[in-house]
């Protein structure tokens, strides 16, 4: 029980006394605890029990329990219990052990290092194979990376909205304890939206592109696309181009690997970087340009399409050069991170792989 609680027990029981109805005290604590106050439905059971005579404030002590809670004969009991299931409530717990959820909470936080975090989504449960050959892939690509990250042009596609809700993260905002809760009304994105192609490398963006309504991106609008980047390439990148040193890296979509995309690379002695199939968290796009950019746009209503190009084109400019490069160096940690995991998605779980 905290010291909080403690004191609007005191509060209720006092209030109780004055003849305030629950609801007159149920107002007061939020008047002034605001999100702090004690739920619904824990003020009106000890309104009821104060005016029934009780005049404790603190809980009833529960039969049985030692009076110190936190030993080492529970710490290994809770030690255990969390090991088979991880999903455990406090209470669930508390109620095993017999002792309060406040000391259950203490001994997983402060004495087994524990915290307890939302499931992540993950894109595919990999197979062994899978996680192998990402192992594989990053491996090698360590290897390699002083002679290629300053040649690889990497790229993919993302949808842009006219609308795009903001995240309840951006929406958060800083309240005084006496003022309401901000309110946000439910939105969903809009069925208004463009497609966007962008490459780039470790000094920017060499090109970008909007797919036109209605149009797929298949094999064949693929290599148009390929070739109005091989064109890009000799406009922004010379020296890259003159030699021909530029490696190309993109997923495995199904128009990235056809037959004439292909040839048409192999014809232009344009080298393909390998990508693990199933791995967004290794594709720079995906953990880093378009949360970027979307960052930027999400909580934006947009007038029309060329307000959502406009808009979209502003936000890939403004990415400054230093930040492409930390991209690249993220990237070269997130092989590693994907070796030391040995092949699972790492995102989201902690690394002490700095470099």
């Amino acid at each position: 029980m905290s010291e909080l609680e403690l004191e609007q027990r005191t509060y209720i029981k006092f209030l109780v006394k004055l003849g305030k109805s629950g609801s007159e005290i149920r107002n007061m604590l939020v008047q002034v605890y605001g999100d702090n106050a004690m739920k619904k439905t824990a003020v009106y059971k000890w309104i009821k029990r104060f005016s029934e005579g009780r005049e404790r404030v603190t809980d009833e002590e529960r039969s049985g329990r030692p009076v110190t809670s936190r030993t080492d004969e529970n710490i290994a009991e809770i030690r255990r219990i969390v090991r088979q299931n991880r999903e455990l409530t406090l209470r669930s717990i508390a109620d095993q052990v017999n002792i309060d959820r406040e000391t259950v909470r203490k001994i997983l936080i402060e004495n087994l290092g524990m915290r307890k975090v939302c499931v992540k989504m993950v894109p595919k449960e990999l197979t062994n194979e899978q996680k192998q050959r990402r192992v594989e892939v990053c491996q090698d690509l360590l290897e390699r990376q002083d002679d290629i990250l300053g040649r690889v042009i990497t790229g993919d596609k993302t949808w842009v909205y006219q609308y795009d809700p903001e995240t309840k993260r951006q929406s958060a905002q800083w309240k005084s304890v006496n003022s309401p809760r901000p309110k946000h009304f439910g939105q969903s994105k809009s069925r208004v939206k463009m497609m966007l192609l962008t490459f780039f490398d470790i000094k920017g963006i060499i090109h970008y592109e909007f797919v036109p309504a209605g149009q797929t991106v298949n094999q064949v609008y693929y290599l148009e696309v390929l070739k109005r980047l091989h064109e890009k390439v000799r406009e922004k990148r010379p020296e890259l181009f003159a030699n021909n040193s530029w490696l190309l890296h993109h997923n495995n979509a199904p128009a990235h690997m056809a037959l004439s995309v292909r040839e048409f690379l192999a014809s232009k002695q344009i080298t393909v970087l390998e990508h693990p199939p199933y791995s967004p968290d290794l594709a720079p796009s995906d953990f880093f340009l378009y949360p970027k950019i979307k960052e930027i746009l999400k909580g934006r209503h947009f007038e029309d399409i060329q307000d959502i190009k406009g808009n979209t084109t502003t936000a890939l400019m403004a990415i400054p050069e230093k930040e492409f490069q930390n991209c690249f160096e993220r990237w070269t940690r997130r092989w590693r991170q994907c070796v030391a995991s040995q092949g699972e998605y790492f995102e989201g779980d902690r690394s002490d792989i700095q470099q």
